[in-house]
């Protein structure tokens, strides 16, 4: 008898999942941890699982579809096997689309680069080049959208190989490898020459004007952060952190450490240090829950990783019990799992305080947006070099500024200044992170 298989709860607030492409055909031979399909869910893309060994015997949700959860989505079973279409299987959805705004006529541009790369796929065959859109719909996931613009391919000139023919990732890493779809590549339109791709004095507009469908995980945190910021009543805290013991110290076990395969972070540092913070002020490790507030005994740390489609937090789980070794290893392990689709619903829930670390981007401070339901979030920005007074004197320093957003119903000023100050300590003194 035929295995059906249905779409999971793949987030804690998932209610439907879009088919974004399938990766396996009817007819083909599967077998358990197969990759079936990428599924975006108001958390990001993930891929389908198989559990069985067999033949993929008949797909009842088409790429496109928005699938409810339970919903039957394929069989799998031995080959011959005759299998109906259940009743509750979606209809086709057509994909969205991108409609280009009546403008003068521009060659297509990319948006604005993610700040993080999409995670490579296996390099399919490059594809056919498409002519450039002259009015026409330009069919484009927001996946294949980013990693367009972070890989200077222009989408106008790929040909999709998605449902309707619309341009998913697949399609551009495969234009990426040709080097036949580079932005500037496309021949002129009548009437001017295309787009320079950003030289300084350069004629014309920076990319198409164009309107696109909000993704479901864009859409979800949209929602979620205009829940934050106009019902949580944040307050902000900053404070300066002198950096040279911290950096001091992770040089010195980097190059120590290098052959056992070992290269520490800052953010590691910060990590382990708020959860120390965490275990010195335990009451900002807490959660508002309307008619009480619960606080929680276990310091669980996220840390904000950027996909090109929005932001997901994995969670290191006890922090608090953990070595800034282990701490080191599972946020790589995690931040490359969340790049790779690859992360389970639990590996993305159940945070109880977040760290967001821009300073790998050259930021030297921000406020960022409480995740509910943590009481509060630190910013990280990143190392300065300058002119600093130690033991009356002026001399060359480096400083990390730390800001705080707390959640007032929750955290106190007095609080959230105490949780910094042990923060800072921790990381002025950071030989304590090792013991």
């Amino acid at each position: 008898m035929a295995n059906i298989i249905d779409m999971p709860k793949l987030s804690d607030t998932m209610t439907v999942g879009t088919l974004v492409k399938w990766l396996k055909k009817e007819g083909d031979a599967v077998k358990s941890g197969d990759m079936l399909a990428e599924v975006e869910t108001d958390k990001a893309t993930m891929e389908l699982e198989c559990f069985f060994d067999g033949v993929l015997l008949k797909i009842f949700s088409p790429a496109g579809s928005q699938v409810a959860i339970g919903a039957p989505l394929c069989a799998v079973g031995k080959a011959g096997e005759t299998v109906e279409t259940p009743a509750a299987a979606p209809a086709p959805v057509a994909p969205a689309a991108e409609a280009p705004k009546a403008s003068a006529p521009a060659p297509a541009a990319a948006p604005v680069p993610a700040p993080v790369t999409a995670a490579p796929a296996a390099t399919p065959a490059a594809p056919a080049l498409a002519p450039a859109n002259d009015g026409e719909r330009l069919r484009v996931s927001p996946l294949a959208k980013k990693l367009a613009a972070e890989k200077g391919i222009d989408p106008a000139l790929v040909k999709g190989s998605g449902p309707h023919g619309r341009i998913v990732r697949a399609d551009i890493l495969a234009a990426e490898k040709s080097g036949s779809a580079k932005i500037g590549s496309a021949a002129p339109k009548s009437g001017g020459a295309p787009f320079s791709g950003g030289s300084v004095g350069a004629k014309g507009p920076i990319q198409e004007e164009r309107t696109v469908a909000v993704s479901t995980m864009r859409g979800v945190i949209a929602k979620r952060l205009l829940e934050s910021k106009t019902t949580i009543p944040h307050f902000y805290l900053e404070i300066e952190v002198d950096a040279e013991p911290l950096m001091a110290l992770r040089e010195q076990l980097n190059k120590g450490l290098e052959k056992a395969g070992v290269k520490l972070s800052v953010n590691d540092f910060i990590l382990k240090g708020s959860a120390e913070a965490l275990r010195r002020v335990p009451d900002v490790n807490a959660a508002w829950e309307g008619t009480q507030i619960r606080y929680l005994a276990a310091a669980h740390v996220s840390f904000a990783v950027a996909l090109p489609d929005g932001l997901i937090t994995p969670v290191i789980r006890d922090t608090h019990e953990k070595s800034i070794f282990q701490v080191s290893a599972e946020a790589k392990s995690l931040g490359k799992a969340a790049k790779d689709k690859k992360l389970k619903p639990d590996q993305f829930t159940g945070g109880t305080f977040c760290v967001s670390n821009l300073g790998m981007m050259g930021i030297p401070k921000f406020f960022p947006i409480i995740n509910p339901p943590n009481a509060a979030i630190l910013g990280v920005g990143t190392t300065v070099t300058k002119p600093v007074v130690k033991n009356g004197q002026i001399v060359i320093g480096q400083t990390l500024t730390l800001t705080l957003s707390a959640d007032h119903r929750v955290v106190d000023g007095a609080v959230g200044a105490q949780f910094l100050a042990a923060l800072k300590s921790v990381l002025e003194s950071p030989a304590l992170l090792l013991v």
